[in-house]
């Protein structure tokens, strides 16, 4: 902490921590010592970067091997705060690479995910940080979303309540930053969008995970690269202030996306953007001519310094005095909840009886397995943009079974025709197809851009449309970003059916970050297994799953639809987009479609039948009492998820309230108390900025997914 500042000015400020931890000072009247003893140049060195300009080239390189620091002032000793990204991992050295954010959503395990918050927050602080801008609760609005691994899914319930648990894992260690506020979720145009939305699914259906993990603590808020509503996100007042901070009572700084994220430099500032990260760009040039010329009053320069200096001190007194040791980096307990949160987010789709059992999982005694495609022999931890982990060490599905099945006999194969032949002549073939990070990920280079954030110099004709035409050419060829299809390359579809017709005994095993089609040909295989990009453990995890010495207790945390025509439209190069409440599970329910698997699908060992026994609900939240109970012949870890619907409508369209998990025995019964959440019953008044709720013949019911009707369940009975 000190060691950014400098000598006397470091101990000034540990001396400030130490006065703030004893009580002797609040951290505000801390804030404003060192406030009062910085110079006018130095309060404006506090809303930007510490980065120069000419450093914009090196950000890849220096994102990976140190924490990048923004807002230090040395002279005072305030060390300002040190960014390490990211969602899966810490992205400076070799960190633990977890599951990616949408395979640990299907957890459904808010106990699971605070545990990777807290190792994330572990890691990232013994590597110098104390800033993680991990915590992404951007809806999944449809699957094609580049970066759809980076988030919880499609449903804001769930997203709230696993953003919440990796907010609590990370706090005690760093500063928790959630991101991209607001709507998301383009990734190709995602300079250059501008999302249409009207108040109520603004507030109702596109904010509440928001507010739900400010309101657990986060200190910090990255506002988004998009527009909404004709506003873009760094001078948009509405959302920085008056929802923000006025509506949700948010007190701690709000920093830009990167490079690109600050449109005007003067505005933002009076909007609520406290920092342009991470270089000294728009403001550097234009905030010390404002405040020469009156156009920026002090003050508006202190509403942000106060945030970021108080925010600061309040976090660096309330952790340990002590960093921990640089040995938990990707250490063996950290290495072992990589394992555990892989093979939990599993989710198994199918799983068709091959003779008079289930092909899953595979009996002991295997002599002969054919492992196909091409992903069976990669690491395949997902995109290779700002939330890259490269750990010490990675597992590929071949390498996980060959380890844990060393006396049989376990053959790769690629090509078409050898692929067929190993499957012809194995007990088991297992077909891992899917995506990459050529396929999906962050879009680096994208067309778009605001270039004149670069200076005046890259705002003279000639110069600016040379940078631009290389922006767009460049885009064409840089692979990633959004996907333009749902389902598997076409090679990958024609290995899938030739193999399963080479050998009835056929697993498929998909890799990626949202949902795949499988219609074409998965009623062919007998076992699909949903493997996301299961982190530097995955292959270990996969093979203890294909062994059964895990259970495949993964839940979808978003729908699987049968057509993609059954989405919302998905543009990737939009200038704008129409954003609704119907996408995802309640599209298809809206509209009638069956969904191929439900918002919440997913077998395990057990088919667990739920039952509501009680349950109430007000404005704040509430509970439901659900019994479970396992009629097969191994223990299963099932998830109680509630449920509610209008069932007056004439399609009525399913929301969920809460889900818990719970361990039961096989033949047992386990009851379990499931929280819930009031938001999806509740409609707001913008006027008043009041809820109430939403008119209709509320009914709940518990369920294994997202249910198809409603007659049969209980009167909402709200408190």
């Amino acid at each position: 902490m000190g060691g950014r500042g400098g000598a006397g000015g470091g101990e000034r400020y540990e001396g400030l921590v130490r006065a703030v931890r004893a009580g002797d000072l609040t951290a505000d009247e801390a804030a404003e010592e060192l406030l009062a003893a910085m110079t006018d140049r130095e309060l404006l060195g506090l809303l930007d970067g510490d980065l120069p300009a000419r450093a914009l080239p090196s950000i890849p390189r220096r994102i990976r091997t140190a924490p990048v620091v923004a807002a230090a002032v040395p002279r005072v000793g305030f060390p300002g705060f040190a960014f390490a990204d990211g969602p899966r991992g810490v992205v400076v050295g070799a960190s633990t690479c977890f599951p990616v954010t949408m395979g640990r959503a299907a957890t459904w395990d808010q106990d699971l995910e605070q545990r990777v918050g807290e190792a994330i927050g572990l890691e990232t602080r013994a590597q110098g940080g104390d800033y993680s801008p991990a915590v992404c609760v951007n809806l999944l609005r449809h699957p094609g979303w580049g970066r759809a691994q980076e988030c919880y899914g499609e449903d804001p319930v769930l997203t709230a309540r696993m953003g919440v648990a990796l907010t609590r894992g990370l706090r005690p260690h760093v500063m928790a930053c959630v991101k991209h506020f607001a709507l998301n979720s383009i990734e190709d145009a995602r300079f250059e969008v501008d999302v249409r939305v009207s108040q109520h699914d603004l507030h109702e259906v596109y904010l509440p995970h928001f507010k739900a993990v400010v309101q657990a603590g986060a200190e910090s808020v990255m506002s988004a690269y998009n527009a909404v509503n004709g506003r873009w996100l760094d001078v948009h007042g509405e959302l920085l202030t008056d929802v923000l901070r006025d509506e949700w009572g948010f007190t701690g700084f709000v920093t830009s996306d990167w490079v690109f994220g600050t449109h005007d430099a003067l505005e933002s500032l009076r909007a609520g953007l406290d920092v342009e990260m991470p270089l000294r760009l728009r403001r550097a040039r234009a905030l010390p001519a404002a405040v020469r010329d009156g156009r920026l009053p002090k003050d508006l320069v202190l509403r942000s310094a106060r945030r970021i200096v108080r925010t600061v001190v309040a976090h660096h007194a309330a952790r340990p005095p002590e960093a921990p040791s640089p040995d938990v980096v990707a250490g063996p307990e950290h290495r072992a909840l990589a394992r555990r949160v892989a093979a939990r987010s599993m989710v198994l789709l199918q799983n068709e009886p091959v003779g008079e059992r289930p092909l899953l999982p595979l009996p002991a005694g295997l002599r002969r397995v054919a492992m196909i495609g091409r992903l069976a022999a990669e690491g395949n931890l997902g995109d290779h943009g700002s939330s890259r982990v490269r750990p010490p060490s990675e597992c590929p599905p071949l390498q996980g079974l060959r380890e844990a099945l060393p006396e049989a006999e376990v053959v790769h194969e690629t090509e078409h025709d050898a692929a067929v032949a190993a499957a012809l002549e194995a007990e088991v073939a297992v077909v891992v197809v899917g995506m990459d990070h050529d396929d999906e990920g962050e879009s680096v280079v994208t067309a778009g851009v605001d270039i004149g954030v670069l200076g005046s110099a890259s705002t003279l004709p000639p110069l600016h449309w040379l940078l631009s035409a290389l922006a767009r050419l460049a885009a064409r060829f840089v692979r990633g970003g959004d996907r333009r299809s749902l389902r598997l390359r076409p090679e990958d579809e024609r290995l899938v059916a030739a193999v399963a017709a080479a050998n009835p005994r056929t697993v498929v095993v998909l890799i990626g970050g949202s949902a795949i089609l499988t219609e074409a040909w998965r009623h062919r295989v007998p076992a699909l297994l949903h493997a996301w990009y299961p982190g530097m453990e995955g292959g270990r995890a996969l093979a203890e799953v294909l062994l059964g010495v895990e259970e495949p207790a993964g839940r979808l945390p978003f729908a699987v639809p049968l057509d993609a025509a059954h989405l919302p439209p998905f543009d990737p190069g939009a200038r704008t987009a129409a954003y609704d409440r119907w996408w995802g599970q309640r599209r298809l329910d809206r509209d009638g479609h069956a969904a191929a698997f439900p918002l919440g699908f997913g077998l395990g060992w057990a088919a667990c039948e739920f039952r509501l026994e009680e349950h109430s609900l007000s404005a704040d939240g509430g509970t439901a009492r659900v019994r479970v109970r396992n009629p097969g012949a191994r223990r299963t870890s099932a998830v109680a998820q509630v449920y509610a619907a209008d069932a007056s409508a004439r399609r009525p369209v399913a929301q969920l309230l809460g889900f818990a998990r719970v361990d039961v025995d096989p033949g047992q019964e386990a009851v379990v108390d499931v929280p819930l959440d009031a938001g999806p019953t509740l409609q707001r008044d913008p006027a008043t900025r009041t809820w109430s709720p939403r008119p209709g013949d509320w009914r709940v019911v518990a369920a294994p997914h997202s249910p198809s009707g409603f007659a049969d369940g209980a009167p909402l009975r709200r408190g």
